[in-house]
């Protein structure tokens, strides 16, 4: 890994990571796309290089979503439960191609499967991110019902991260899809009553709740937009900023 020294300044010091398991698809309709993965690596690690501390979870989507499977018959705690698998083998999936870069990380499993990643202890969690280890929270919550939205969001608070950053195919929150309409508006800022009263889609209304309850703002962004990680948390950048 890159020596730390001569890192770019930034107000944040400890960041949550949340990205949709849609994301390491590339254009694939399913899986994994290993140059993506790498891709998406590459932001991560030029956010380390500059001394932030990186949390991050990953959706399952491209592999496994529960609520499909529901919706398909499906009993609704089985296919949350696989739901939840599918994000350990993303997130294996990314601490391969951070590793290949030579970074440390840990991937930390709600569902213990001590075989292949490590069980949650919010102690030594927080101690792989003060060795500035990059800890990738799999599994979601580890109980159904609950969505890697608010994962990411109750992990960033148990992990005192200062923002969560989530990842999108859009840079920043709008008032409709700005894929369908051309008059679609950006927001700035934006707070979390006004994401809840709208329907702005940010993320579900528990993970919003959850992070207005706690103060946690959060940084919606183009994950497609190379080094646009990096260039918010230097200041600049296109994004929305969802708080109080």
């Amino acid at each position: 890994m890159t020596e730390q020294t001569g890192a770019a300044p930034t107000q944040y010091g400890r960041v949550m990571l949340k990205i949709s398991g849609e994301a390491l698809m590339g254009d694939q309709g399913y899986g994994l796309h290993p140059p993506t993965v790498s891709r998406i690596a590459d932001e991560v690690e030029s956010v380390a290089e500059m001394g932030v501390e990186v949390c991050m979870v990953i959706g399952g989507g491209n592999i496994f979503r529960g609520l499909q499977g529901s919706a398909q018959g499906m009993e609704r705690t089985t296919a949350d439960y696989m739901g939840m698998l599918a994000t350990v083998m993303n997130a294996l999936a990314m601490q391969s191609a951070l590793e290949t870069k030579g970074l440390h990380c840990r991937v930390i499993s709600a569902i213990r499967m001590d075989e292949v990643c490590e069980p949650y202890i919010r102690r030594r969690a927080i101690r792989h991110l003060e060795k500035k280890r990059i800890v990738i929270f799999a599994a979601g919550t580890g109980n159904p019902y609950f969505t890697t939205d608010t994962a990411a969001t109750l992990r960033a608070n148990e992990m005192n991260c200062e923002a969560i950053f989530k990842g999108t195919k859009v840079d920043g929150v709008y008032d409709k899809d700005p894929k369908l309409h051309a008059d679609a508006k950006r927001y700035q800022n934006v707070s979390y009553d006004e994401v809840l009263q709208k329907h702005l889609g940010v993320m579900d209304a528990s993970a919003i709740a959850l992070a207005r309850d706690n103060r946690l703002p959060i940084i919606v962004f183009s994950l497609d937009e190379p080094g646009g990680f990096r260039t918010i948390l230097e200041g600049n950048g296109t994004y929305t900023r969802v708080h109080c």
